[in-house]
């Protein structure tokens, strides 16, 4: 029975969370060409839609994200040069930007492990909680390749210059509770809490002020690509603009009213 993009990344939403789940368990999660389109598609509803509050990234079976499978990509001719580039563009970067374009905060859920692209689709994840059978593997040196899909840019953002060399120079696999004790992972937790676990902190941000949020996301992720003045000037900015939002008349309303607030995510 041929399976389409729809049974490969599962999708539902509740309670004001998107739930975007790959659902190759035979592959460990190895991501098509169709699943990546529809990861990226399914993100970018995510940020339209106001009734989406917060977004969660997990997988079925025993691997969240074994890398890339190229099988199902488009037929290509003879390559040239620049086709690779062009792919690795159009490709790979494509979804990292998708997750941290996002407007909306996004959790990864990683139920076992990531490897390739898909350790790099969790650490482009605002927050990352991991089972405790979970892996990071920076596989790519193994294949005799360069890091791509933004390895180069995300680890040493996390774990500094050093660490992110030796991740990348070597290879080897990362467990849960190491890559807790590096910065990659904020939670550890035993694999059957992971989706509860996971629940419980996209449903306690669905209830926040998804715009400030939304902004704070943007000015962490930007932050260190600039100077200071760059920084101070861009943050000025979105506290100007987010107190024109509903969430934040609230929030300073219930603070003076000492009540807890009602946050619409407008």
């Amino acid at each position: 029975m041929t399976r389409t993009p729809e049974d490969e990344v599962l999708h539902r939403f509740d309670n004001g969370v998107s739930w975007i789940t790959l659902n190759r368990p035979e592959a460990m999660n190895a991501v098509t060409w169709d699943q990546r389109e529809r990861v990226i598609a399914l993100l970018a509803e995510a940020s339209a839609d106001p009734a989406v509050r917060a977004v969660v990234v997990t997988a079925t079976g025993k691997g969240f994200c074994a890398g890339a499978d190229l099988r199902g990509a488009p037929a290509t001719t003879e390559r040239v040069a620049g086709d690779v580039a062009r792919m690795i563009r159009l490709g790979a970067q494509r979804l990292i930007t998708a997750v941290l374009d996002c407007e909306k905060p996004v959790i990864a859920a990683v139920n076992g492990t990531a490897a390739g692209i898909g350790a790099h689709l969790a650490l482009a994840c605002d927050l990352v909680i991991a089972a405790e059978p979970a892996r990071f593997i920076e596989v790519f040196v193994r294949r005799g390749l360069v890091s791509d899909g933004g390895g180069a840019y995300l680890l040493p953002r996390l774990v500094g210059p050093q660490k992110a060399k030796e991740l990348m120079f070597f290879g080897d696999a990362v467990p849960a509770a190491e890559a807790e004790r590096l910065g990659l992972v904020n939670k550890v937790v035993p694999a059957e809490a992971l989706e509860d676990t996971a629940r419980e902190w996209a449903e306690r941000l669905a209830q926040g002020p998804t715009r400030a949020i939304a902004m704070t996301k943007q000015l962490v992720n930007a932050s260190l690509d600039g100077g200071r003045a760059t920084a101070f000037a861009a943050e000025a900015t979105a506290q100007e603009i987010n107190m024109t939002t509903a969430d934040a008349n609230e929030g300073v309303a219930s603070f003076v009213e000492r009540r807890t607030p009602k946050y619409l995510g407008r």
